[in-house]
């Protein structure tokens, strides 16, 4: 239909897993292996950018969303899902989302898990409506995902209850401006 994707993960085993899916479905188009926050392709380069948990989580805000500024078009639009802030402040450092508060909302940035080591970044609605004002975007729409009633999940972290009752992801689209 005309489009140009191009893939970018900084994982070598995520590139490796995305050439295997384009030689399955006998499609190809470039993997380029990369952090969000810093991107070697030109200014102006896409019309649509779209993170999935990638960037979105990994990537710490104050740099992949300025870097997705850059890599859009005037008038392109980014899409990011990433978890619920209020998910974010019921969750532990160890063990599963809570329906209680667990941290502040006020200074959410970075979360360093104490399970497992990782690392993933997380900041508030506010924060994040500033951010994508400040580098050039108008916010389309921000949707709080709820799953359906009877919903299951194999989520080790969250049962599909809670995500009923709260916002356990968020959609947030933005377009730069033109």
């Amino acid at each position: 239909m005309g489009a140009h994707p191009v893939g970018i993960d900084i994982t070598p085993a995520q590139l490796e897993t995305a050439h295997e899916l384009q030689r399955e479905f006998g499609i190809e188009f470039p993997l380029i292996e990369a952090s969000a926050e810093q991107v070697p392709l030109p200014d102006n380069s896409f019309d649509l950018a779209i993170s999935e948990y990638g960037a979105s989580i990994w990537c710490d805000p104050y740099l992949w969303i300025p870097e997705a500024a850059r890599l859009l078009r005037p008038g392109g639009t980014l899409v990011f899902l990433r978890n619920g802030t209020l998910s974010m402040v019921c969750m532990p450092d160890v063990g599963s989302v809570t329906t209680s508060l667990q941290r502040d909302v006020f200074g959410l940035h970075r979360l360093d898990w104490e399970d497992d080591g990782s690392v993933e970044f997380h900041i508030n609605a506010s924060d994040m409506v500033r951010l994508l004002r400040k580098t050039g975007f108008v916010i389309e729409d921000l949707i709080y995902l709820r799953a359906p009633e009877g919903a299951t999940t194999k989520n080790e972290y969250m049962d599909a209850e809670w995500a009923r009752r709260w916002p356990s992801e968020e959609i947030w689209r933005a377009k730069l401006k033109a």
